[in-house]
C-alpha cells in the first residue's frame, strides 16, 4: 500500500499548536523518522517535501515512524511548488547555518513552520530565499554542522516554550 500525498493520521484537535515542521527532500530515512517521532511527542505537525533521497513507501514509512505515525499530524507534498500552495500565508522559519539570527533571540509565532534542508546539500537559494526568517544554532568553531533531526529537536523546543505550544 502506498500513502496518499497529503494524509494525517491524527485528529488535527488533538494537536496543541499549530507550529510545524517542514522537511525539504530528506536525505536519511532514520533522520526523518526521527523528526516524525519528535513531532509526534511534542504535537507539532510535520510537512515532508519530496522528492525523498529514500524511498517513501508503506513498510519504510512504519519503520522509520514506528509506531508514532498514529500520533502523528503530516502531510507529504510531491514538490516544493505543491508545498507552497498550502502555506496559507504561514512564515516559514529556516533553519541554516547560513543565518545570523541564533534561534534562541528570535521571536516565534504559534502558526511558523520551521523549515530544515536535506542533510547533503541544506535548501537551494530559491527556497532559502523564500524563507521569511532564518535561524541558527550557535556552535563553537571548528565542527560543521548539527544533525538535522538534533538542530530541529532544539529548535522546535524553543518554539514551544516560546508559544506555550506545549502542555507542562
Amino acid at each position: 500500500m502506498k500513502f496518499p500525498i497529503f494524509c494525517s493520521p491524527a485528529e488535527p484537535s488533538q494537536m496543541p499548536t499549530a507550529l510545524r515542521l517542514a522537511l525539504y527532500q530528506p536525505d536519511i530515512a532514520e533522520n526523518a523518522g526521527a523528526m516524525m517521532r519528535l513531532c509526534a511527542c511534542l504535537g507539532t505537525g510535520l510537512d515532508i517535501i519530496e522528492p525523498c533521497g529514500f524511498v517513501l513507501d508503506d513498510r519504510r514509512l512504519r519503520r522509520a515512524a514506528m509506531d508514532y505515525l498514529a500520533h502523528l499530524d503530516w502531510a507529504r507534498h510531491a514538490s516544493w511548488d505543491a508545498f507552497l500552495t498550502q502555506l496559507s500565508g504561514r512564515r516559514l522559519v529556516l533553519l541554516t547555518t547560513g543565518a545570523e539570527m541564533p534561534y534562541h533571540r528570535f521571536e516565534f509565532r504559534r502558526d511558523d513552520i520551521l523549515l530544515v534542508g536535506r542533510e547533503s546539500a541544506g535548501v537551494p537559494e530559491g527556497v532559502h530565499a523564500r524563507a521569511e526568517a532564518r535561524v541558527i544554532v550557535p556552535m563553537q568553531k571548528g565542527p560543521r554542522s548539527l544533525n538535522v533531526a538534533t538542530a530541529a529537536a532544539i529548535v522546535l523546543g524553543e518554539a514551544l516554550r516560546q508559544t506555550e505550544g506545549l502542555a507542562a
